[in-house]
């Protein structure tokens, strides 16, 4: 009985501590309640033409227009260097894959019309190092590198939709308070029948707070 009562103690001494430190701290409240209020102050007196909400949809549509113009709108430039690292690597697939289906694709013809059509005319064409190849081979290599390619095509236009989702995602985000003062207060409380200690919650959601941007 003696250790819940001392626990209790601490835990009302460090709520009361918590509290004075609260108080003292006024002044910060009051300078923030000062900036928002200007900023209220501001967005009243400004023109409507100065006046202009962050649209998602601005962000949507360049995203998919222009891969990264839609993180810029949104202002996430760190972002940019990333869509075009995840869209340059299916590129490179590509391109490499195609060009491999291409030599295997001619090596395969060559290699075929040599041994049915005894037409070796082309046999000279062949990349060096696919001549030691058999038919089957090359035609096993064909159809792996077209179908690697076929996904690099795919992979890139998944690439491509995330980027859109992504500029679609946080241009709606953007307009939401996400910093870290939260109308949330703890308070401690004591049930005067069973003398047991509690506390008490309160969470207030912010609403939504729209930014000024200048027309360009």
């Amino acid at each position: 009985m003696k250790f819940f009562r001392l626990i209790l103690l601490l835990f009302l001494v460090t709520a009361w501590l918590g509290r004075t430190y609260a108080q003292t701290d006024t002044s910060k409240v009051r300078v923030n309640s000062v900036v928002m209020a200007s900023k209220d102050s501001i967005k009243k007196n400004t023109p409507d033409s100065l006046i202009k909400k962050h649209d998602p949809r601005k962000a949507t549509r360049r995203s998919a227009m222009i891969p990264g113009w839609g993180q810029a709108y949104n202002r996430e430039y760190w972002k940019i260097p990333l869509v075009y690292g995840a869209l340059a690597i299916p590129t490179g697939l590509f391109f490499y894959n195609n060009n491999w289906y291409t030599k295997t694709k001619f090596a395969y013809e060559a290699k075929y019309k040599a041994e049915v059509y005894k037409d070796s005319s082309n046999y000279a064409a062949i990349d060096p190092q696919l001549v030691g190849l058999s038919s089957a081979s090359l035609q096993s290599y064909r159809n792996t590198f077209r179908r690697d390619r076929d996904y690099s095509i795919l992979f890139f236009l998944l690439a491509w939709g995330l980027n859109v989702v992504d500029a679609t995602v946080f241009g709606h985000l953007k307009d939401f308070d996400v910093s870290s003062d939260l109308s949330m207060n703890v308070k401690p409380n004591l049930n005067p029948t069973t003398r047991t200690p509690g506390l008490t919650l309160t969470f207030s959601p912010k609403k939504p707070a729209h930014r000024l941007y200048e027309v360009r």
